[in-house]
């Protein structure tokens, strides 16, 4: 691990679907490749007893990879699709592999709040904005909701 944020108290993702939660991010370096990352991900997950079976459903713990330096994955034109679903189908479809960047970051304050504190320059390789310009262009009530934790 090279960086950590700090822990954050944030809504559940849909509204209403659960208890709040505790977010974080982490910066590291890999030697695996996006696919083999994901995968150890999914199976720490699965050591705490994650449930998998049902999309947005309450879960012992959820890793993300959200973006690995500026690739893009599978395509541009595939990740623009995914940015660009209505929500309504976002509820209902799933992709068949995975997207980077991590096509709903832009509009997660619970991700960029704390991203911004470990890599707030970074930039969307399909926008070119920054984490922090992210973050800034979010509902300012949605930005507030990302408490933090006291330490």
């Amino acid at each position: 691990m090279v960086q950590a944020s700090g822990f954050y108290l944030t809504p559940f993702v849909p509204a209403g679907g659960g208890d709040d939660v505790v977010n974080a991010v982490v910066l590291l370096e890999s030697a695996l490749g996006p696919q083999a990352l994901l995968a150890r991900l999914h199976e720490i997950e699965a050591a705490f007893d994650r449930d998998r079976g049902m999309r947005w459903s309450s879960r012992t713990l959820d890793l993300d990879l959200i973006a690995m330096e500026d690739l893009v994955l599978p395509d541009r034109e595939t990740l623009v699709h995914w940015i660009d679903l209505p929500p309504e189908s976002q509820k209902r479809e799933a992709p068949a592999g995975l997207i980077l960047p991590h096509p709903r970051l832009q509009d997660r304050a619970f991700v960029l709040v704390p991203a911004a504190e470990i890599a707030p320059d970074w930039r969307h390789p399909l926008t070119g904005l920054s984490i922090a310009e992210m973050r800034d262009a979010l509902p300012a009530e949605d930005v507030a909701a990302v408490r933090p934790l006291p330490t």
